[in-house]
């Protein structure tokens, strides 16, 4: 007995040993290994890693496909698919997986026109009726350059009741659609986003260029760069795709065909209609034209973007400042978003994305010389604001430099474009056209000053519909203590702005009242009222 109980301690104080040894073991190469930012392999944000981020993502909006691509340039270390393409044949995303990358399409016009200029073949500050004969008379002292700012004030075709995103148009059809109607404004006053501009620019690159628009960027940049992924839409039909509808659902054609290995599919499209996801109309390869009409791989786009770091797409770096930094208008405002990009005040940082049919994308730039970390997701649910998630995954390689800040858990927290006393101004008008009362704003900042103190930029606006609060109290009276809604708007020590209010579940789930509707409403009227604040787009 003796002898037994003193081989389980050997045993026990053996074991002991080796656990700690084999923690010592972890331990002795931190002196070598990268331990947080670039090469570290603890990517993770506020204890969660990038994958548990994207799944409670993809389950709280009902998204059921996502790619993830992420560059630490010249590297794209990152390349991960999420559930399905397509819900009825269970396609999965991959990283080759084809999307249409909407409003991202934007950028590939923008760099043709740079490539233009920089030949000498076009002048930014030129009319456009210089090349466009055919145009309403208004239009034809428009800029180059102002329809690439979005300060054009011309009408964009797709806010049009005729407009159908799955018809074939030729150009001068859409133009059409909008020929007649005024300018929202005097060019190169204002930036309001319209696919419109976009429309001429290829129509300019084509005379210049003495091509289609669709050859000359695939010459440029996409032949250039030899990314195998990326398709204008009328290229499409042209991709190898199995269907799988023949087969029950499963793919054979790999077996005997190397080029389905891996393949390269289309996405179909969703929308949310009475809380059901249904299918999106299809894309028509015209009806976007230098706007949204790019299917690309997530990983095409994160190449395509290491591509505009440097001289390889725009050489000259003053030419490529010109799309890549604030719009100046000609009657000296300045507008934080430029050829659909936008740019805040966290340094280096932009991003352009934006919905079509049935999908949202996003791709965002900290191109500060310390993070260098580039972040693309497509997702194929339209009406998808990716802005935070892709935060979050930026911040996990380097929290410290490109998080928020804040508790993400217990706050949704969304960056601004703006000013804290710009961007209370843009909440306060959104909350004037929806009909929403405000009760009361608070300017902690001046508070602060007027006993002083000092304090950065610091203001908390308070809000609501009595019939909406008076309902939820009377499921559980202990919830006004919560009302009304706030949303506080503030400014971080390294000068980023940040607009954020209390997650709803979080408190719906402190009063027990998980169920109530009214509370993911909630939830979905604050994020709306924050991205229309703290956008330009």
């Amino acid at each position: 007995m003796k002898k037994s109980f003193l081989i389980l301690v050997v045993l026990l104080i053996s074991g002991m040993m080796s656990a700690q040894n084999g923690g010592n073991d972890m331990k002795k190469f931190e002196s070598q290994l990268p331990q947080e930012g670039r090469g570290n392999v603890r990517v993770a944000y506020q204890g969660k890693a990038i994958d548990q981020m994207i799944y409670e993502f993809m389950e709280e909006q009902g998204i059921p496909g996502m790619t993830l691509a992420i560059v630490q340039a010249p590297y794209i270390p990152r390349i991960v698919g999420y559930g399905v393409t397509d819900i009825e044949k269970g396609n999965l995303a991959a990283a080759k997986t084809l999307w249409p990358i909407g409003p991202i399409s934007q950028g590939f016009t923008a760099v043709a026109i740079m490539q233009l200029y920089e030949k000498g073949k076009l002048d930014l500050n030129d009319p456009i009726g210089k090349y466009l004969k055919e145009i309403p008379e208004p239009w034809k002292s428009i800029s180059i350059l102002q329809l690439m700012q979005h300060s054009s004030g011309i009408a964009d075709y797709r806010e049009q009741k005729a407009f159908d995103v799955s018809a074939n148009y030729q150009p001068e059809q859409l133009v059409q659609m909008v020929a007649t109607l005024p300018l929202a404004f005097d060019a190169g006053t204002d930036v309001k986003q319209s696919a419109t501009n976009f429309l001429l620019l290829t129509s300019i690159i084509e005379k210049v260029a003495k091509m289609p628009y669709h050859d000359f960027v695939k010459k440029h940049q996409i032949d250039y760069l030899g990314l195998k992924q990326t398709y204008f839409g009328e290229d499409i039909p042209n991709v190898k795709q199995e269907d799988v509808t023949t087969t029950a659902n499963v793919h054979q054609t790999f077996k005997k065909d190397k080029d389905y290995i891996n393949p390269s599919e289309t996405t179909t499209g969703y929308v949310e209609k009475e809380g059901k996801l249904v299918v999106a109309p299809t894309i028509s390869p015209t009806s976007l034209k230098g706007f949204a009409d790019i299917w690309a791989s997530a990983e095409n786009v994160s190449h395509w973007d290491i591509g505009l770091a440097g001289s390889v797409l725009i050489e000259k770096p003053e030419n490529r400042d010109i799309i890549y930094k604030p719009t100046k208008l000609a009657n000296g405002k300045t507008v934080p978003a430029m050829a659909g990009w936008q740019f805040y005040n966290h340094k280096g940082l932009m991003d352009i994305k934006g919905n079509v049919s049935g999908h949202s994308a996003f791709l965002s730039r900290f191109t500060d010389a310390s993070e260098l970390v580039c972040v693309t997701l497509l997702a194929n649910k339209e009406g998808v604001d990716l802005t935070n998630l892709g935060r979050k995954i930026a911040a996990a390689f380097d929290s410290s430099k490109m998080g928020t800040g804040a508790n993400d858990d217990l706050l949704y927290t969304y960056e601004s474009l703006f000013s804290v006393d710009e961007t209370m101004s843009k909440i306060e008008k959104v909350l004037k056209t929806m009909g929403i009362p405000v009760f009361a704003k608070f300017d902690h900042g001046k508070n602060a000053e007027e006993v002083g103190l000092k304090l950065r930029p610091n203001q908390v606006i308070v809000f609501g519909s009595p019939k909406v609060g008076t309902a939820l109290m009377q499921e559980n009276p202990s919830i006004s203590i919560e009302l009304p809604l706030k949303i506080s708007v503030w400014e971080d020590k390294n000068g980023s702005v940040w607009a954020s209010f209390p997650q709803m579940n979080l408190m719906a789930a402190e009063y027990d009242m998980e169920s109530n509707p009214v509370i993911g409403k909630m939830q979905e009227l604050l994020e709306k009222i924050v991205i229309k604040a703290a956008s330009q787009y």
